[in-house]
């Protein structure tokens, strides 16, 4: 009676203890949001970044471009072999409730000294100055999850998997953004180069009248010679677009994990609709779609369940070991049922106690870094509305900016026409109609400049509001 009594108070004992945490879940923290964003215009829960990016970006070149991205793009590939690995080692984690089971196979041939009082022995009882030992046994151990140890490590690995997951998401949003970015700056190159060489064909036919005036001795030299400057000056740009346009073009290629090369186009610049007024969403919507505002927090999950697991190493850990198997002092007797059938079971309670300034240093580091991921996720999500917010206030200057320029160049499109004009009939000198010329040049570079980063800075707002992933 007294026996059963003993064994059923250790079972409650256990189960008590198997059902207590040392570490309790920390909540996740809740960052501080504003109700809209700085600047935002449609302050509703509809957001650009619900769209899939096939249904944002429509130019059948850059959806191209992207989807050969998804497919070969190696940063890509390098964060679906770290989901693999994760998704492994969560798999692990299912049988960590489960004992260790080893089998052991041996065998033990001991030859003592005959001077010693084993060798004496081994002579006198067995006739014989050795001793033989055959064991095969199966070895289970096991370590209850007295203070949540297991669980937190399981907690940790499922953490782990779901960040490597966001993390895929996180460069896919780059590389998207990358890609859409780089495919609008190539279709900029492409109209800047094609206004270098209309300016330069300007600039002749103004040589042309320069040199006839010369000539006819109606202007100096010097006229000639700064004309031809100025020409000059217009197809020295052409080497340089054209160099940009190859970078660029080896640049996307890359991205799309192939070797430099061309990349094909299906529109200019002045064909590509600039969206209007964006939809945002609100902030929370945003956080929750981020992936490296996800990532941070699954961040503090991993952080949380290391502190768990370094304040459970404090704690005393209850081991049992159990044994079976044949043991013979001859092989023809090592297999013989039941009488070589042997057995143990042993039980330990196991706490440190040199060791425990060491592991108290372990948890207080711990603890100190489950503190930073609070902080890093906090940061990550003022940095995201930051993003948001500066994405929108440029889209909205950028777009007063293009309605100015394009007034400015219209006006020196007229301005030039008449320059050319007076220029003809004596009326205006060859300076002017050089002012005139460089002023237009410059005006429509800078036109086409704005109008990509219009569209550079759409594609950031999609990117900042957690789009491009799906």
């Amino acid at each position: 009676m007294n026996k059963y009594f003993n064994t059923y108070i250790i079972s409650m004992l256990l189960v008590v203890l198997v059902g207590c945490s040392v570490s309790k879940e920390m909540a996740k923290p809740t960052p501080q949001l504003p109700a809209n964003f700085r600047n935002a215009v449609n302050a509703d829960s509809n957001s650009i970044a619900d769209l899939p990016w096939k249904d944002y970006f429509t130019d059948p070149a850059l959806q191209k471009l992207i989807d050969t991205a998804i497919g070969k793009n190696y940063d890509l590939l390098v964060a679906l072999k770290n989901i693999e690995a994760a998704q492994r080692l969560l798999a692990q984690t299912r049988y960590a409730y489960l004992p260790d089971v080893k089998l052991q196979t041996g065998v033990t041939v001991n030859r003592p000294s005959d001077n010693s009082l084993n060798g004496l022995s081994l002579s006198q009882f067995l006739g014989k100055s050795y001793v033989e030992d055959y064991t095969t046994s199966i070895g289970v151990s096991w370590e209850a999850d007295i203070w949540g140890k297991i669980k937190n490590q399981k907690a940790a690995a499922l953490a782990g998997y779901l960040q490597t997951g966001e993390a895929r998401k996180a460069v896919q949003t780059n590389m998207v953004a990358n890609i859409a970015k780089g495919y609008y700056n190539l279709l900029m190159l492409d109209a800047q180069l094609t206004v270098a060489k209309k300016n330069v064909v300007l600039n002749d036919s103004t040589l042309q009248i320069v040199k006839l005036q010369y000539s006819a001795g109606q202007v100096t030299e010097l006229a000639v010679q700064q004309t031809e400057a100025q020409r000059l000056a217009a197809v020295q740009l052409i080497p340089q677009f054209e160099q940009a346009i190859t970078v660029q073009e080896n640049a996307l290629s890359i991205l799309t994990g192939a070797l430099p090369g061309y990349i094909r186009r299906n529109t200019i610049l002045a064909d590509v609709v600039v969206p209007g007024n964006p939809a945002t969403g609100i902030p929370s919507q945003m956080v929750s779609r981020r992936p490296d505002v996800k990532q941070y927090e699954q961040a503090l999950t991993i952080a949380n369940a290391k502190t768990g697991i370094a304040k459970a190493n404090l704690y005393p850990s209850l081991n049992i070991t159990a044994g079976a198997g044949v043991n013979a002092f001859k092989a023809s007797n090592w297999f013989s049922i039941p009488a070589s059938l042997f057995g143990t079971v042993a039980g330990g309670i196991t706490a440190p106690l040199f060791q425990r300034k060491q592991l108290q240093t372990q948890y207080d580091i711990a603890k100190t870094e489950r503190e930073k991921s609070v902080i890093q996720f906090r940061q990550s999500v003022l940095m995201a509305v930051g993003e948001v917010s500066d994405a929108m206030v440029k889209i909205q200057k950028l777009k007063e900016q293009q309605t100015i320029a394009s007034l400015r160049r219209n006006t020196l499109e007229k301005a030039i026409r008449n320059a050319q004009l007076l220029f003809k009939n004596g009326m205006a000198t060859y300076l002017e109609v050089l002012s005139a010329q460089s002023n237009l040049l410059q005006s429509e570079l800078e036109t086409d400049a704005i109008r990509k980063a219009q569209l550079s800075e759409n594609v950031e707002l999609y990117r900042a509001l957690g789009g491009g992933w799906r």
